[in-house]
């Protein structure tokens, strides 16, 4: 018995057919042969003597399917280009989405207030994937969970995961964070990031590779002090490694840290605190931020508030640059260092350089989960780096301006590009990711706080 074609079983078929009269009609005669129903026409290009359409037809299952593309294939004259199933191609990118309730007109959000509990932070997170939303395009749903054990988050996200295209992590402090995120790369093949590492550090790398533009410095030149060694602080040692900068030294709450400092030699400092001590220069200085700072060219503070006396930016080199990031209040305040450094950057949205993660992490998911990348690799950090950096023209750049504003619409675009292309290149993209889907098609990531 002839099977009965149905909507549910309807797939449109690419069709290249030599354009010459009555062709479409032969294609039309032996769908119709084969048992399908034609639902549409859709002309898609006119390419020399041939043309290009999508021909909707109803089967009776897939099977069928197979049998009215080979009748289709079968004319002299007639190539079938590809097949999609129409019922699939409705659940690519989900079918709901996000909305965002209020504009984002100004800068005024509810961001980065640390440990305050998962039901307070649910403001926080609500604000992120607004942001998500509104610069990426990207579908974040915001969960926050009620505990802080490594083992009995990885064990959540991990059964939840199925539902979604990414991971971002917020909100999970040092040591755990390192955990978590390694765990959870291990066991998913979903991009994973953690946005108070990575995203810090990306921000940190464009405004440091346009400050070296605008002054003629060399980043492989570069003396770098980083004050406050936690998430951030590692995360953007890697990157600037990853750089090209080989002279690096950093302080924690116990001042400088090397191979031959106490809890090192005693095998009692964190994991990552030892990479650090290993990885960067072994001059053994010790001291606290106000020693370490004597001919350095670069001050990076992602640690608490005043925690850098003004006065000890006199001893850095000229031209001297200070990106103080702690938020609300940083190491050392614009006003105070004025007098001693060139380049001044803050996380504050009320001084010029505004170091935000908001010009990363919508860009690189964006890219990511456009040609379906199951990971965020060194690479593609360092790529979006260059890419938020490049918005700014060579007749732009100023003292005051080696940063994107966070409204600038362009830097979502331009980082999602250079991700997706540094994916391809490195062979993480999934095959026919070049169909397009993803351009009209939002995807979903969460926000774990």
């Amino acid at each position: 018995m002839p099977l009965t074609p149905s909507a549910q079983y309807s797939v449109t078929l690419r069709v290249e057919i030599v354009d010459r009269p009555g062709m479409l009609g032969r294609v039309a005669s032996a769908i119709g042969e084969a048992g399908g129903t034609i639902g549409a026409v859709d002309l898609i290009a006119i390419e020399d003597d041939r043309a290009v359409r999508d021909i909707t037809v109803a089967g009776g299952d897939q099977e069928h399917w197979r049998t009215i593309t080979a009748a289709v294939d079968a004319i002299d004259g007639v190539r079938v280009i590809d097949t999609t199933d129409r019922t699939l191609l409705l659940h690519v990118g989900g079918k709901i989405e996000m909305r965002n309730k209020h504009p984002l007109k100004t800068r005024e959000a509810v961001l980065g207030l640390g440990d305050i509990g998962p039901r307070a932070a649910m403001p926080v997170m609500e604000g992120k994937a607004m942001l998500f939303k509104e610069f990426g395009g990207v579908d974040a749903f915001p969960i926050c969970l009620d505990t802080r054990d490594p083992g009995e988050i990885v064990r959540t996200v991990t059964a939840i995961a199925p539902a979604f295209g990414g991971i971002n992590l917020e909100d999970i402090s040092a040591p755990r964070c390192f955990e978590v995120e390694e765990r959870l790369k291990v066991a998913l093949d979903i991009p994973v990031f953690h946005d108070d590492q990575h995203g810090t550090a990306v921000v940190v790398l464009a405004a440091l590779l346009n400050a070296c533009r605008l002054t003629g410095r060399d980043p492989h030149s570069l003396r770098v002090v980083i004050v406050g060694l936690g998430a951030a602080g590692i995360a953007v040692t890697k990157i600037l490694l990853a750089a090209g900068v080989t002279q690096i030294v950093g302080a924690d709450s116990r001042g400088a840290l090397h191979t031959a400092r106490a809890d090192y030699l005693d095998g009692s400092i964190p994991p990552m605190k030892r990479w650090f001590a290993e990885v960067t220069t072994a001059d053994r200085r010790d001291g606290g931020p106000a020693q370490l700072l004597e001919g350095a060219d670069l001050l990076i503070g992602v640690s608490g508030a005043r925690v850098v006396p003004a006065d000890a930016l006199a001893a850095m080199s000229s031209d001297a640059m200070v990106f103080a990031m702690a938020n609300p209040n940083p190491e050392v305040t614009p006003e105070e260092a004025a007098p001693h450094v060139h380049i001044m950057a803050t996380g504050r949205s009320d001084y010029p350089n505004q170091i935000n993660n908001v010009l990363c992490f919508p860009g690189i998911f964006r890219g990511t989960l456009d040609v379906r990348a199951p990971a965020i690799t060194e690479a593609m950090k360092t790529a979006a780096a260059h890419a938020i950096a490049d918005v700014i023209p060579d007749s732009e750049l100023r003292e005051d301006y080696i940063i994107p504003s966070v409204f600038n619409r362009d830097v979502a675009d331009a980082v999602a590009a250079a991700v997706a292309d540094t994916a391809r290149r490195d062979g993480l993209a999934e095959a026919g990711d070049e169909v397009g889907y993803a351009d009209t098609e939002t995807h979903r990531v969460r926000a774990v706080t």
